[in-house]
């Protein structure tokens, strides 16, 4: 039964970085379409249900309808809290967007960006015109219809649109001190060194100084900042992301171990290992084998 599923979460994956685009129904989606590659693709979604959605370092409680836009480049993660739920989901990369939406007026969006206001609450009349286009959607993705490609862009653009005219939720919280704008450009400025491309161009930035220098702040300051409003430190938050994209280069990339510590700053394999222990309690090996 395991065996299966990773077959079917592969055959998705590949589909999806082969065509760029996918949207389904979330009560015809099967778990292996929820492991999609984190890597490359943002994501629309219009449900109706309770859940607890974790963005960056802030958190939402929705209850009925709600249309959310996730960021692959911003951490992000879904609770469902209630028994029923429904809606739609569409996934597509900047690549497939790019004949009429530029990569970074995507990452200039509203919705899109760290700081913005990526969930808005939706009203019955706006649900019911959102579905359409969700429908719409999927009828053209299993069409045979020469310029299918175009026609989705064009419905992911007036979804994006209409939403640009809704007002946001206000159950969403957001800071406006100091610390937390500060704290808002590290964050911002820390998940823009991920995903990691290549395995020849090591990370740049690694350490709270690195970031202070950078934002032409004190470490101090910075540090005090990002406590404050995250109740993490600068370095936890750091080394954390560096984790996760670790475990996520293991587990998605042929790279050796080697090549992996590398893209990440480690010198040497020896540091990436010792790193590793000490944050996972295992080695790299384990993570890409799954051995843990």
């Amino acid at each position: 039964m395991k065996e299966k599923q990773v077959r079917i979460v592969s055959e998705f994956n590949n589909e999806l970085k082969l065509k760029g685009f996918k949207a389904f129904r979330l009560e015809d989606d099967s778990n292996a379409t929820r492991i999609y590659s984190r890597k490359d693709f943002y994501k629309i979604c219009l449900t109706t249900g309770r859940s607890r959605i974790h963005y960056a370092d802030r958190s939402f409680d929705a209850e009925g309808t709600i249309l959310f836009f996730g960021n692959p480049h911003i951490p992000y993660s879904w609770e469902t809290l209630s028994r029923t739920y429904v809606g739609y989901t569409c996934l597509f990369s900047e690549e497939f967007l790019q004949p009429t939406v530029r990569s970074e007026s995507l990452q200039q969006s509203p919705f899109f960006k760290l700081g913005g206001t990526p969930i808005l609450k939706i009203t019955e009349d706006q649900r019911q015109f959102l579905n359409t286009l969700f429908q719409k959607m999927i009828e053209e993705q299993q069409s045979e219809y020469t310029y299918k490609d175009e026609l989705i862009r064009n419905y992911i653009n007036l979804i994006i649109h209409e939403s640009l005219k809704l007002q946001p939720s206000e159950n969403y919280n957001q800071n406006k001190n100091a610390a937390a704008r500060i704290t808002s450009v590290f964050l911002e400025l820390l998940e823009r060194q991920f995903p990691v491309e290549t395995s020849d161009q090591p990370l740049q930035l690694k350490t709270a100084q690195d970031y202070a220098r950078h934002l032409n702040v004190h470490v101090n300051y910075l540090n005090r900042a990002v406590k404050e409003v995250t109740g993490k430190s600068t370095t936890t938050h750091i080394t954390e992301r560096i984790v996760a994209e670790a475990k996520a280069l293991l587990q998605h990339t042929d790279w050796n171990i080697s090549e992996v510590g590398y893209a990440l700053g480690f010198e040497y394999p020896t540091y990436f290992n010792n790193f590793i222990k000490k944050l996972t309690g295992t080695n790299p090996k384990a993570l890409r084998t799954g051995n843990i």
